[in-house]
């Protein structure tokens, strides 16, 4: 039922492969042709067709104005819907508009059974939403890497500008309708927002697009699940997810449904849905609560353990040099290259991933004038590391704070690497790491533009390596050395000084016993 104003259609089920199988067959009451709004009805509904019938003056049907989509990856004008010169009802019976949807259907079709045939990419748009950042540009690159790792096909990515956001979509109708239109016609399923969604707002979205939403915190909890190798590095992930999933549960609407592809396990299944599995997912409330603290209870657990190992390290009197930095900086590369760990097992994965490494991975390497030494790889920084990995991975990250140095990695090559070093910094900051003696060193500097490596050498007081070539490496070795000698050295005084404050007091205090018992005349028998 509709009034002069418009109708309101009932909720129509999309699916990928076909159309809705309704027409939306109409009247204009003041005549002209389908408006803006009959086009968008068609096309985010996926509807068959759209027709408009004109109602000429005394009362009879005029011209009818005809629409429908068009297959997946036109380009033309109307490159969304094909519309039809207006016609007469007469001359519209003769139309064989069947033949039309069952033309259109098979190109859908078509299309599907291509994606089907490539199964391991998932075919993705990206959203930047730039609010005047100075590093909006690499904020959507990054996002980009992210979508990557995880296992996507980026075929499209656009920076939004909005000064202010919109409550519930973002970037708003007008906006989304645009990117489900280039999500319709590149083939894409997924639209991936850098910004972090509240539970309604990627309803929301998904209502309104019919794409499966992930944002820059889920895409991230995906990575660390498809990458998690031990027991600790499962069990961080696993609650991290669960605390996200958790205020997400109710009404989470067609992404539960999508969520299990991989049967819980890491390995499979598409962008957003590693990790808990669906069985998991669909727990009630405090089912879920019961799993979150049984797995803080075997992290502590496994804390425990690696505290006695800490343990054991300092009372074996190694210095221990902890490798840190933005993800993908180059830290495991640098570590086999220290230990020379070039051959399994010892080798340590590096990838040109984000977060190839999650657990820390200790090996002994050696320094000219200090001897042994423990090399430590850690988990890589990213900026603004999602609230609920940084709970989970909170322990592993303090772990540095064991270290006598901080070796910090930096991308020399890449764009952001201020941003990055400084991103760093901030999360050293955050665990009451920043006065750690730190070493910088500026890796991948045989890509890197020479003008921009003397600035970033002369900012950050760091030395240009490059972990693959070897160039570099031993001035490297020889800072950490002088640093760790120097550390040495002061510690020795701050020994010496200690003692020698020991003493002094134990004589003032032996000094004023003598005097008490002079003024009290107790003395000593003989």
């Amino acid at each position: 039922m509709a009034d002069a104003k418009g109708a309101e259609l009932p909720p129509i089920r999309r699916g990928e492969e076909r159309l809705a199988g309704f027409h939306l067959l109409h009247t204009h009451p003041k005549g002209g042709p389908l408006s803006k709004n009959d086009l968008s009805t068609l096309f985010l509904n996926r509807l068959d067709a759209v027709a408009a019938i004109e109602v000429r003056g005394d009362g009879l049907p005029g011209n009818v104005h005809l629409a429908h989509l068009t297959p997946p990856g036109t380009v033309g004008e109307e490159e969304d819907w094909r519309i039809y010169p207006p016609a007469s009802p007469s001359d519209i019976e003769d139309f064989d508009l069947s033949a039309q949807v069952r033309a259109l259907e098979e190109e859908i079709a078509r299309a599907s059974r291509v994606r089907a045939a490539a199964p391991d990419k998932e075919r993705a748009l990206l959203v930047q939403i730039d609010q005047g950042e100075f590093d909006a540009e690499e904020r959507l690159q990054e996002l980009s890497e992210l979508a990557r790792t995880a296992g996507a096909e980026v075929v499209y990515k656009e920076l939004v500008a909005r000064k202010h956001l919109k409550a519930g979509t973002l970037v708003g109708a007008g906006k989304l309708e645009e990117l489900t239109s280039r999500a319709y016609h590149l083939d894409a399923q997924t639209l991936v927002f850098g910004q972090e969604l509240g539970a309604a707002q990627a309803r929301e979205i998904e209502a309104a697009t019919g794409l499966k939403i992930i944002d820059r915190t889920q895409l991230i909890l995906d990575i660390f699940a498809l990458h998690a190798q031990g027991v600790e590095s499962r069990l961080q992930v696993e609650l991290a997810q669960l605390r996200y999933m958790k205020p997400r549960l109710l009404g989470a609407g067609a992404r539960l449904s999508r969520i299990g592809a991989s049967g819980g396990s890491a390995a499979g299944g598409a962008i957003g849905t590693r990790g808990p599995g669906e069985t998991k997912l669909e727990l009630d409330r405090r089912r879920i609560n019961d799993r979150i603290s049984f797995l803080e209870a075997q992290l502590s657990d496994v804390s425990v353990r690696r505290e006695e190992r800490r343990k054991t390290r300092s009372r074996n009197d190694v210095p221990v040099v902890s490798i840190v930095g933005y993800t993908n900086a180059g830290k495991s590369t640098l570590l086999n290259s220290f230990t020379h760990a070039a051959e399994e097992p010892r080798k340590v994965l590096a990838e040109n991933k984000l977060f190839a490494t999650l657990r820390p991975t200790s090996r002994q390497g050696y320094l000219e004038g200090i001897g042994p030494v423990v090399f430590t790889d850690t988990v890589g920084f990213i900026r603004d590391l999602p609230a609920d990995l940084s709970r989970a991975f909170r322990a592993t990250l303090e772990e540095i704070g064991d270290a006598d140095l901080l070796l910090h990695v930096v991308d020399a090559a890449s764009p952001g690497a201020d941003a990055r070093y400084d991103a760093v910094r901030r999360i050293l900051s955050d665990l009451d790491l920043e006065e750690m003696p730190e070493v910088v060193a500026l890796n991948k500097a045989d890509a890197a533009e020479p003008e921009t490596l003397e600035r970033e050498r002369q900012r950050m007081n760091g030395v240009p390596i490059s972990a693959v070539t070897g160039q570099g490496l031993h001035a490297l070795r020889g800072v950490l050395a002088e640093t760790l000698q120097q550390q040495a050295e002061d510690q020795a005084v701050r020994v010496a000084a200690t003692r020698l404050e020991h003493a002094r007091m134990k004589a003032e205090l032996s000094s004023n016993s003598s005097a008490l018992r002079l003024s009290t005349g107790q003395y000593p028998h003989d």
